[in-house]
């Protein structure tokens, strides 16, 4: 039996949260397995948006169980506050259904502070960072200076990091900075409530997914950001604090790699990316408007408006590569409806040479000069088309073309933001 890793193969906001909802019917299990809040997932149910940022977006369904694994950080304060907007707007009825790992590592206050004091001083050197703390939790847990969820329920463990941690934080914070430090005991204090809070979910996530590999039940991993986003293979230094590939659903989530089945890459009909960053295909022109408008470009997490160009085929190339991707799915085609041509980026070039593949040296790519081939675009409204059938002629020979320059199938296409908005040609469970 199948499992499915969902991965985006741009700058992230390709849509990932709606196909991971829809795919959560399908599954028994979703998997969250790297990042932290500052990634934000849409989901529209009827006329209801719900968005999450650190709670698997299975949590919309019934008789599902959500994991978040030991490759997510966070923000505990946040996650409270996240799990009781759910359940107020009437999901989430079982605390069952929701499973923390308890060596995932914790964003603590001086993270967000030194996070957001960090990318003021840097000033239009900043990385557009969401400010949420999420790359200073990633650096103590590399460097071993992390506090894990676990730590927080044994107080001589959690006291003791914590003060070792506040003499280095305060000095960077105050000195450098100039920033307020912090008092260790409040932080404490405020750790010990929120424990009791969170402590019904915490468990050995690792050791509950392999018993539920053994059952043979059906697991969906989902993954946040986007290939081109990822700290190793991403767009350096323009990049999250972890990685975005779809070999972080393994280590992420504590489960071996031959535990991955198929990989479906999450592609939006056109690239957008947010903050900060070279974007080869970016269109500042009434067409990017044009794009951002019809597509509701602004970001779930920061409400910041989204960079908007055409689809670039050498970022998803890269991303499948990157990623194995086996199947592709295409997002918000139906923004594209009214164009009268579309282009589509094949390439780069650079001093007068067609480069072999995507560059890694970020001030070549804001220098690369995009290759583009122009194909015809559609008047018709696309957004109940329930079937590929009924999609016009110009809109299939689209996805035929990134079909032939990918070399990969497209078996789903989002036509709009509601749940039955989006064409099945098959089910990524059992390709």
């Amino acid at each position: 039996m199948p499992n499915v890793v969902i991965v985006g193969t741009q700058w992230g906001d390709e849509g990932k949260g709606k196909i991971v909802d829809i795919l959560s019917d399908k599954s028994d299990i979703v998997v969250r397995f790297q990042g932290g809040p500052n990634a934000g997932h849409t989901v529209v149910v009827g006329e209801k948006q719900t968005i999450l940022h650190q709670v698997p977006s299975g949590i919309l369904h019934d008789n599902k169980k959500c994991v978040i694994g030991n490759g997510v950080v966070i923000d505990p304060e946040t996650f409270v506050d996240e799990i009781n907007e759910i359940k107020s707007q009437g999901y989430f009825t079982d605390d069952s259904a929701l499973a923390l790992s308890e060596t995932a590592h914790l964003i603590m206050p001086y993270h967000k502070r030194i996070d957001i004091a960090r990318e003021n001083h840097k000033g239009k050197n900043k990385i557009g960072t969401t400010g949420r703390g999420i790359g200073p939790a990633y650096e103590d847990k590399v460097s071993r200076n992390g506090i894990r969820v676990i730590d927080i329920f044994n107080d001589a463990v959690f006291r003791r990091k914590l003060s070792e941690n506040l003499k280095e934080k305060n000095f960077y914070l105050e000195n450098y900075l100039n920033e307020k430090g912090f008092d260790g005991e409040e932080i404490f204090s405020k750790f010990v409530a929120l424990r009791e809070k969170i402590k019904k979910y915490v468990t050995n996530t690792s050791l509950y997914l392999y018993h539920a590999l053994k059952d043979n039940r059906k697991i969906l991993f989902e993954g946040a950001q986007g290939t081109l986003l990822d700290v190793d293979h991403g767009t350096y230094p323009f990049v999250t604090s972890s990685n975005t590939a779809a070999a972080q659903a393994s280590l992420g989530s504590g489960l071996g790699p031959k535990n991955l089945d198929t990989i479906l890459g999450i592609a939006k009909a056109y690239t957008t990316r947010v903050g900060s960053g070279p974007f080869p295909t970016e269109l500042e022109d009434s067409t990017g408007k044009f794009l951002r408008d019809n597509g509701g470009e602004y970001g779930a997490t920061t409400g910041r408006p989204r960079r908007c160009g055409w689809i670039d085929l050498a970022v998803v190339k890269h991303a499948a590569r990157i990623n194995s991707i086996t199947h592709l799915c295409l997002t918000k085609m139906d923004v594209l409806s009214g164009l009268e041509n579309i282009k589509v980026c094949t390439g780069y070039t650079h001093d007068g040479r067609l480069l072999p593949g995507f560059p890694a040296d970020f001030e070549i790519l804001e220098k690369c000069s995009s290759v583009y081939e122009e194909v015809a675009g559609w008047k018709e409204d696309i957004s109940a088309a329930t079937e590929y059938a009924q999609l016009p002629e110009n809109a299939q020979k689209y996805i035929a073309y990134i079909e032939e320059l990918t070399g990969i199938p497209v078996i789903m296409i989002s036509v709009g933001t509601r749940r039955k908005q989006v064409i099945t040609i098959k089910d990524p469970f059992s390709v």
